[in-house]
C-alpha cells in the first residue's frame, strides 16, 4: 500500500448501509401484534369491489370495532384508493376489527346455549317420536357385507 493511498483498510470495512431485514414470504392478511385483552378479526367490507353494507353493519353490531393504521405500526401496507375506511387497516376488501375478549366470551357462551339447546330438542322431538311397539327394528344399527346365507362365494 502506498503513502498517497487513502482508501480504508479492507477490515476496517462494513456493509451495514447495505443491510437489509431478513427475507420473509409475502402474506396476504398480515397478522397484527397480539395485545392484552383484545382479539382481532378481518371484517368483509367488499367483494369484487361491491360494497358489503350488511356484513359490516352485523360485524360492528357484535361489537367489532375498525382498528386505527396509526396504532398498528407492525402492520406493512399501503392504503387503498377510494376506501371508506381511509384511516383504518384495509386490505383487499378486509377491514382489520377488534373486540374486547370478555365480549367474545360471552358471544361464545351465547352459541354455546343456542347450539345446546338445539341438541335438546331433537333428542326429545326422537324421544316423542319412539313408540314401544316399534323398538325392534329403531336405533338398530347393524351392517352386513357379503358373508350372509345368500352371498356368493368363489371357489378356488
Amino acid at each position: 500500500m502506498s503513502a498517497t493511498d487513502n482508501r480504508t483498510p479492507r477490515d476496517q470495512e462494513t456493509r451495514e448501509h447495505e443491510a437489509r431485514a431478513a427475507w420473509k414470504p409475502p402474506s396476504t392478511l398480515p397478522d397484527p401484534h397480539p395485545r392484552p385483552g383484545i382479539v382481532h378479526r378481518w371484517v368483509r367490507v367488499s367483494t369484487l369491489g361491491q360494497a358489503d353494507p350488511g356484513n359490516v353493519s352485523s360485524s360492528f353490531q357484535e361489537g367489532w370495532e375498525p382498528v386505527r393504521a396509526a396504532d398498528y405500526p407492525e402492520l406493512e401496507f399501503r392504503a387503498e384508493r377510494g376506501s371508506r375506511f381511509p384511516d383504518n387497516v384495509e386490505i383487499g376488501g378486509l377491514l382489520l376489527c377488534a373486540c374486547p375478549v370478555k365480549v367474545m366470551q360471552q358471544r361464545a357462551e351465547h352459541y354455546r346455549a343456542l347450539t345446546a339447546r338445539q341438541m335438546q330438542a331433537v333428542n326429545d322431538q326422537l324421544d316423542r317420536e319412539q313408540d314401544p311397539r316399534l323398538m325392534r327394528g329403531f336405533r338398530q344399527h347393524e351392517t352386513t357385507v357379503g358373508f350372509g346365507p345368500d352371498a356368493r362365494r368363489e371357489r378356488r
